[in-house]
């Protein structure tokens, strides 16, 4: 068997424009549903919500057999979940809240087989479809996709030199809490922060790598493309639930 080819990572690298939607329920119906929606991605995420890696694998496999490319956040940069995730099947990875150089430099590492890396060796893991892909822990690396998080001000003016990161294949900035450290908690939205982000987006994509955002509205989400992001995430189900369920029952008095 092959090695499995992560169409996402090949799209980024390609420059292409893809929309995705963010998951915190931890359903693996759910995320069949919305797997088939159409989104070029899916981000399922185990930083705000209850998921560990035994929840998350029933979800990568509710979404293995439609085209919606799934996408696993971790709680943490930290080796230990990140080499669990990789070894029940997740390909691209988004660590959140890194900082500088250094912890890119040691998300890359948690991501890479020794020599180039410390990640550990199982030889019959999910990864390699259970030992049916001879040369997996050969080639890896290949397929599998690294995204960071920049959340705060601090990181933001790191952005530089974590671009530079060899292994760092996108940069995914956080609005909520970029706001938060910016003294607008809760106003991801607020124009000193959306002028953050768009600065933020520019200079990632000056420096060569592909800007990721999330955001329920629109019209930001839009700015931000028009800023140079090309990874964009529109909607969140819980939040898409909640305010449709709210705007149904309104209706009817």
């Amino acid at each position: 068997m092959d090695l499995i080819k992560n169409h996402f990572k090949a799209r980024l690298k390609a420059g292409e424009r893809q929309i995705g939607f963010w998951n915190t329920l931890p359903d693996s119906g759910l995320v069949e549903l919305l797997a088939n929606c159409g989104f070029d991605w899916l981000l399922i995420d185990s930083e705000h919500s209850p998921l560990d890696p035994a929840a998350v694998m029933p979800l990568l496999q509710a979404s293995d057999a439609y085209p919606t490319a799934a996408i696993v956040r971790p709680g943490w940069n930290d080796k230990v979940e990140i080499k669990r995730l990789l070894d029940i099947g997740a390909q691209t990875l988004l660590v959140p809240y890194v900082q500088n150089a250094e912890e890119a430099r040691a998300a890359v590492a948690a991501v890479r087989y020794p020599p180039r890396g410390v990640r550990g060796v199982a030889g019959g893991s999910r990864a390699g479809r259970y030992g049916a892909i001879d040369d997996y822990v050969a080639r890896a690396e290949e397929e599998i996709c690294l995204l960071v998080q920049v959340e705060t001000s601090e990181a933001a003016t790191k952005i530089d030199e974590i671009a530079a990161v060899d292994g760092v294949d996108g940069i995914f900035i956080g609005p909520a809490d970029l706001a938060a450290s910016m003294g607008h908690t809760g106003a991801p939205g607020h124009p000193e922060v959306r002028q953050a982000v768009c600065d933020a987006v520019r200079r990632i994509a000056a420096a060569g790598k592909p800007a990721g955002f999330l955001s329920g509205d629109q019209d930001y989400v839009r700015e931000v493309a028009e800023a140079g992001a090309t990874f964009l995430a529109v909607g969140v189900d819980a939040a898409l639930m909640r305010r449709q369920a709210v705007a149904l029952r309104k209706s009817w008095g």
